[in-house]
């Protein structure tokens, strides 16, 4: 066969797939532009919401909480903010009938508080004219709750303060791990490595626990009115369920909204605060450079503030431990 025949063939074999690609790059191209909104209207209402949880109602009772991250988180304020700025971002702000569509694809909501987590997802109800209705409800509070093998009983919080059942004794110590170790025959609360591991799985045990049954009571309902879709427990890495259970915070998930020839399957998450680390100064101490942490009380006069301890070591400071003091 001649070399233009051949060409004529590789032309006739090649030229479909060539239509099907010019025709799908604007659709895929469409499809991610999408995706990256709804991205970032979950992003955003997150964000919202876990800003909105530490709107106290009693912000003088703050005082009287010895950790920082114990604080009363406002899940009212929360979940009313997270709609908002989610309706708002997917342009639906005053239509309802959007709005009631948009919350048949979103399984559920958890606020994660100091020592539970609260999950607001719908429920089914029988209203006073008997119809069966649905609508979207808190859950109880649930604690971070852990037994061991000796028949101990621990309740768990974002940090090492904790309420505990010794089984041998039958009775209840509380506090942090470090301050009632020795005061109890609990061996977990002995050993802060093993206490920390421990503390952290529990935690997000609970969490997918509750969540994985909320998302399957979801499927139920979402099967009633028409939804084919079939919501999961998306696959949260390590890293975000660290970040996750550092603070009080929110996390949504977004599932089964067609978009292309696929569905969009999201989560996000929220802290309410970020705990910043104290400052590192530049500062002079008998005419040489030192850097240390803004909360060491030190009388050098300052040149310099950094953001990071090596952004003052190239800048040609040493540090200077808060341990040596000038008295």
């Amino acid at each position: 066969m001649k070399m233009i025949n051949w060409a004529i063939v590789g032309v006739l074999i090649l030229f479909p797939f060539y239509m099907v690609n010019q025709t799908e790059t604007p659709m895929q191209r469409k499809t991610m532009i999408t995706e990256l909104r709804y991205d970032a209207a979950l992003d955003a209402a997150v964000d919202d919401a876990a800003q909105a949880l530490i709107m106290n109602v009693d912000p003088g009772r703050e005082a009287q909480y010895d950790s920082l991250k114990r604080v009363r988180v406002n899940k009212e304020e929360a979940i009313d903010t997270f709609y908002r700025t989610l309706y708002m971002n997917f342009g639906i702000a005053d239509d309802p009938v959007s709005q009631g569509v948009l919350n048949r694809y979103i399984p559920a909501v958890v606020i994660i508080g100091y020592d539970g987590f609260y999950v607001y997802a719908e429920e089914e109800f029988t209203n006073a004219e008997s119809e069966t209705e649905m609508r979207s409800v808190w859950g109880p509070k649930k604690p971070y709750a852990y037994a061991d093998a000796q028949g101990n009983s621990l309740s768990f919080t974002l940090d090492d303060y904790v309420i505990a059942y010794e089984a041998g004794s039958q009775r209840w110590v509380e506090g942090f791990r470090g301050e009632i170790a020795e005061d109890t025959a609990i061996l977990l609360l002995r050993d802060p490595d093993k206490f920390e591991q421990v503390r952290r799985s529990t935690i997000v045990n609970a969490i997918q626990n509750e969540l994985a049954y909320r998302i399957n009571r979801h499927n139920e309902y979402a099967a009633r009115v028409g939804i084919s879709y079939t919501f999961t427990l998306p696959v949260i890495s390590g890293e975000d369920w660290s970040n996750t259970i550092d603070d009080v915070g929110v996390m949504a998930f977004l599932q089964g909204i067609p978009v292309g020839q696929r569905f969009y399957n999201n989560y996000a998450l929220g802290g309410s605060r970020v705990l910043k680390k104290p400052a590192i100064v530049g500062a002079v101490k008998n005419g040489m450079k030192v850097y240390y942490r803004s909360s060491c009380p030190f009388p050098y006069p300052v040149e310099e503030t950094f953001a990071s301890e090596k952004e003052a070591a190239e800048k040609g400071y040493v540090p200077l431990s808060c341990h040596n003091i000038a008295r």
